[in-house]
């Protein structure tokens, strides 16, 4: 029932993730999640918590995502040859912990890294890095040397 409604393009890029169980099933019952946890924080510590921890949380995480998807087709500086306004925003890689690198993002949607250079901070990595190490992440992807070649700017 869901699935249909909030369903958006193709997802030919995730064919992995759709043949396991476990996505499968947050897919078809993520709408209970939240609802789950917003129970449970209020229970634990009231009116307080369940606005600090859902509805503070929660706007705060949409203010980055479109200050990422506005101010990185704005202002920044392009790496890749990537066919769209995109930009690397250093400032905005800070306040989003990487996700600022979104010129490098467009020109590698599959890489695991968004920030190519030692320079630049992208603390989703290095989370990534630290769940490869104790074995939770398997298979991680990153652009080969003939694939950062064909897009550089």
């Amino acid at each position: 029932m869901y699935k249909t409604f909030f369903k958006q393009g193709n997802p030919s890029n995730v064919s992995d993730l759709e043949k396991q169980t476990f996505y499968r099933f947050i897919q078809k019952s993520y709408i209970f999640h939240p609802m789950a946890l917003g129970v449970l924080l209020y229970a634990i510590g009231g009116v307080p918590l369940f606005l600090w921890a859902m509805c503070v949380r929660v706007a705060v995480t949409y203010q980055e995502t479109f200050m990422v998807n506005s101010i990185c087709h704005t202002w920044g500086k392009r790496q890749w040859n990537t066919g769209d306004l995109s930009k690397n925003n250093g400032l905005v890689a800070l306040i989003t912990f990487g996700e600022g690198w979104h010129n490098n993002h467009n020109a590698f949607e599959y890489s695991a890294r968004h920030g190519h250079e030692w320079w630049q901070i992208d603390f989703g990595w290095y989370f990534i890095m630290f769940l490869q190490k104790i074995g939770l992440a398997t298979d991680v992807k990153l652009p080969s040397s003939p694939q950062v070649a064909a897009k550089l700017a």
